[in-house]
């Protein structure tokens, strides 16, 4: 993962955020290295130990009134304290004017001031989900990524399985190809992993014996989305008649993604199987789960139950001898 520079943050959220860049070039090469936002704080007035110099800092109305308060000579002091610091660079919020000295003392480290026309709190909130993504853990997968009534299924298996043909029968029935072939999986927060297409392939499929299809343009717009959260994995396997699979659901299966701990559904593949129908299954079978019904273990239970009911009666009838 390579951190996100300043010129970044400038080209990708420039109009949201209406940043305004007030030192031109300067600066604007130096990465991010975090992507936790702050106020300088207590530096302004010399404290420094718990200083965390490596994040983006806002100057806000506070702030700036703050060093407006001071006599030049002590302004300059307060910023020269600011700027020992290898700073990634400073945003001005609400469109406040930049001290002079600020400014001069930025050009001369080579740090960027940036000025925005938001107000402190809701820049604070807008640029979280862009520095929340560009550090994102994030990998590459071999398969396929589909929205099954609203449920995303990752396929994965051997190339030449029938991934892309199952999708396509997917999309057929009315469900939406999220990716083919290639799938970029990002990590939000602790649990959510968010599957996209590349950005040139997305949307297009390629099936043996056809070439590459646009999935958008033969079923249209409904028939596509742009990302969806990964929910299930679908394991396509050859079937092996000397393996055992699983055929109740009790003890269900899990697979690990970027360090999350997602559903694993094996699913063996032979001649006659409808294996459009079993993935449809599998999606609203999780819907289920999620809305706390899980059917393989209330099957148990009664079974459970009725044995428990027969051993009562058994018991009964071996100790009645009117």
């Amino acid at each position: 993962m390579t951190a996100p520079k300043v010129r970044d943050l400038l080209e990708h959220k420039g109009d949201p955020l209406q940043l305004e860049a007030l030192t031109g070039e300067v600066g604007l090469d130096r990465a991010i290295p975090t992507p936790e936002a702050s106020s300088p704080g207590l530096v302004l007035a010399g404290y420094t130990k718990r200083f965390a110099a490596h994040r983006l800092h806002i100057l806000g109305e506070t702030e700036i009134t703050y060093l407006a308060s001071l006599a030049p000579a002590a302004r300059r002091q307060a910023l020269e304290t600011l700027f020992q610091f290898d700073i990634p660079a400073i945003v001005i919020a609400k469109g406040q004017e930049a001290p002079a000295e600020l400014l001069e003392l930025a050009r001369a480290k080579g740090v960027a001031v940036i000025r925005t026309k938001l107000k402190t709190a809701e820049f604070y909130r807008r640029l979280k989900p862009f520095l929340d993504d560009a550090f994102a853990p994030s990998t590459t997968v071999h398969g396929s990524l589909a929205d099954v009534f609203g449920v995303g299924l990752l396929f994965l298996g051997r190339s030449g399985i029938g991934k892309s043909e199952c999708v396509l029968d997917l999309v057929e029935r009315g469900h939406r190809l999220v990716a083919d072939d290639v799938v970029q999986i990002t990590r939000r927060g602790n649990d959510v992993l968010i599957g996209r297409g590349h950005e040139l392939a997305r949307h297009y499929m390629e099936i043996r014996g056809v070439g590459l299809i646009d999935i958008q343009a033969l079923f249209g717009i409904r028939a596509v989305r742009q990302q969806k959260r990964i929910e299930v994995v679908v394991q396509l396997e050859d079937w092996d008649p000397s393996r055992e699979y699983d055929r109740t659901g009790i003890d269900g299966r899990t697979t690990q993604l970027l360090d999350i701990t997602l559903p694993l559904v094996t699913v063996p593949l032979n001649p006659g199987k409808n294996l459009t129908v079993i993935c449809e299954v599998v999606a609203m079978n999780h819907l289920l789960r999620y809305g706390g019904v899980d059917s393989a273990r209330q099957f148990n239970e009664r079974l459970l139950q009725r044995m428990a009911d027969r051993r009562e009666l058994q018991k009964y009838l071996e100790e009645d001898y009117e």
